[in-house]
Order: structure tokens, then sequence, then C-alpha cells
């Protein structure tokens, strides 16, 4: 039994080359309100980090202040991507005791940050690859995000979009290695196995992949554990892998209660999502039998539908969001339906290795 609850996503550390660009991008295009701060002028001389909100959804964008650094490091070997996935925990010293005494490598002991705000405290373990899980507890703490940032008083430049909240993130694991990553959110968070996939229910001609969805006891935190399996050409979790150097955060879902209106709103801004051919529409009504969007209008957008015994849920993907062919986004609004898409799958991998082949790396 452990001694802390975890609350929710609390937020995802991105790593990029250049902050003040990549913040833009969120706001401009994603839709994204700017929040707080922290560099140069609240005395931090190592990093730069942006935090930026739409609902439940929180980023913090950082980059590295001078040359030499982990951040640094971690881009050049990596790319833009996701370093930390926070979660907000009641106790964030019992959290680290608990992960630790089950196994995990801590980062960073429970810490005491402190303003004129009040304290929060933090404290770090890894996971897969160079990512890790940072836990936040803010019981006294009455900032707008973390003690050490200042709040951005501006005004975005686009509106909001209506993404809700995290609904999950995806991590891919080169090939044998899943397995291991599952037992060890069994193991050190006390987590099950809510969800999988296997090769035969997720391929095409050329590729596919093994997958596992692992939750939290409230089921309020899922992330699905992807690697690759056998096929005649390489996937795009192989190709994952081999443009981060490892494993890493593929993709986040963000939730959102109109997915019509808001990936409208994101096509508008000029975000570019991948392809999904008018054929996928033909067959879509004898494989789900009950929706109640105008499916002209979903084929327009490109916006997928699968169902299970609960209900039904819409989805698309985003083409990467950085020059890698690695961290993308999904958007999912779900109706019932607890699933990940299963019957999607294929739609999706075609639609991918048609970008792969572009790439010349299929």
């Amino acid at each position: 039994m452990n001694d802390y609850k975890i609350n929710s996503f609390d937020h995802c550390e991105l790593y990029v080359g250049n902050a003040k660009q990549a913040a833009h991008y969120y706001q401009s295009c994603l839709g994204f309100q700017p929040i707080a701060y922290q560099g140069l002028e609240t005395g931090n001389r190592e990093k730069v980090s942006y935090v930026l909100k739409q609902n439940q959804v929180w980023f913090v964008l950082s980059s590295p202040l001078r040359p030499g650094t982990e951040i640094g490091k971690h881009i050049d070997e990596h790319g833009d991507g996701v370093k930390d996935i926070s979660f907000s925990v009641d106790n964030a010293e019992n959290a680290w005791k608990a992960t630790t005494h089950n196994g995990a490598e801590s980062v960073l002991k429970p810490t005491l940050i402190e303003d004129e705000k009040g304290e929060a405290i933090i404290s770090t373990i890894k996971t897969y690859g160079d990512t890790t899980h940072t836990f936040i507890e803010r019981n006294n703490y009455k900032g707008v995000f973390l003690p050490g940032y200042k709040v951005m008083d501006i005004d975005s430049v686009a509106e909001p979009t209506g993404i809700v909240h995290v609904d999950h993130v995806v991590g891919n694991q080169p090939k044998g290695h899943m397995t291991s990553v599952c037992n060890f959110y069994e193991k050190v968070f006390g987590w099950h196995r809510f969800w999988s996939v296997d090769d035969k229910d997720v391929s095409t001609e050329y590729s596919s992949l093994q997958s596992i969805v692992m939750a939290n006891d409230n089921e309020k935190i899922k992330m699905p554990i992807n690697e690759p399996a056998d096929g005649l050409k390489k996937s795009q979790i192989q190709e994952f892998i081999e443009s981060y150097t490892g494993p890493g955060v593929q993709h986040i879902a963000m939730s959102t209660r109109d997915i019509i209106s808001t990936v409208t709103k994101l096509r508008n801004n000029g975000v570019e999502f991948l392809s999904t051919p008018k054929t996928y529409y033909d067959t879509l009504k004898s494989r789900v039998d009950e929706f109640e969007e105008d499916i002209n209008i979903l084929s327009e957008l490109g916006i997928l539908v699968d169902c299970d015994e609960n209900g039904y849920m819409l989805q698309i993907f985003t083409k990467p969001i950085q020059d890698r062919p690695t961290l993308f986004f999904e958007i999912i609004q779900r109706k019932g339906s607890n699933s990940f898409g299963k019957g999607n799958f294929r739609a999706l991998f075609e639609s991918i290795e048609r970008e792969q082949a572009l790439r010349g790396n299929l």
C-alpha cells in the first residue's frame, strides 16, 4: 500500500533548442496561454523556462543559457523532446521513498523550494531512457506554478483551441524492452496493465507494433508502452528509436470535448496532421455502428473513429512537431470508449509509412 496519492498528470517538461520560439508555436498554433517564466531575469543563469497552460494541460519548455549543460547534451542527443513527465501528488517525500524503495533510481531527493507565495516539495526518479518522473506537492503554495517562476502577464497570441487535459502519454522502447518497462511500473508504482495489443492486432504490409497501457490505481494516469515488432520494413517505432537515439516519449494525447471544433481551429492555426485516405470512411459505418458526427466533416478533417463495448472515440494525430521524426500530439474525444483506437492503428500506420517514405526512412 502506497503512502502517497497521485492526483493527476502535473506537467510535461520539454528540452528544446529555442524555448522562446517553441513557446510562440504552442501559443499561436496550439492555443496555449503563457503563465510563468524563469531565466536570467529571475536569477537563473543555467536555463530559461516558459510555462504554458490550456485548461488542465501544462507544458514547461526549457532551453540552456550556456554551453556544456545537461539540457544542451540532451538536445544534442535526442533533439527537442520530453524530458520529464511530472505527477501532482499529496506527498512528494512519501512518493520518492516508496518508489526508490521499490527499485527506482533517484535523480532528486525530496527538496523544499519556496518564495513569497509559499513552498512546494519536489522529488524526481528515473524511468525509461533519459526520461524522468517528478513528484510535485503544492499543498502550501499559492503561486501560479512553482517557486522561482514569475508570472507572465502578457496576452496570448491566439484563442484557446478546446484542449482540456492529458489523456495519456506514450513511451517508445527498443525491441524486447517493453515488458521490462511495464514490469518497472508494476513494481515501482504498483500500477496495472489496462489494455494491450500485439502485432496480430496492429500491422500493415510493412510494419507492426506491440503495446501495453499501464495505469495507476484510479486510472487517471495512463501510459502506453510501445515496442516495434518484426516487419518487412522499418516501423515508425523503430524510426523513432533511431531518430531519438533511444527510448522516449513518442506522443502526448490531449482530450477535447468537441474534436471537430478543436481540429478546425488547430488546422486554421497551421498545425499539420497526418492524412487519412478517403477510402477509410467508405467502410467506417460498417466498423462503428453509431456516431453522432457528420461523416463528411470527419472525412474533410481526417478524424478517425473507433469503438468498444462502452461507446466510441474520435482521434487524430499531428505530424512530428520538430524536424526529427519523434514527438507528436494526438487530439482525442471519448464518448464512452476506454480504448486506444485499435481499429484505427492500421490506417494510422499506413499514414505514417507514407511520411516515412518521404523521409527515406521506410
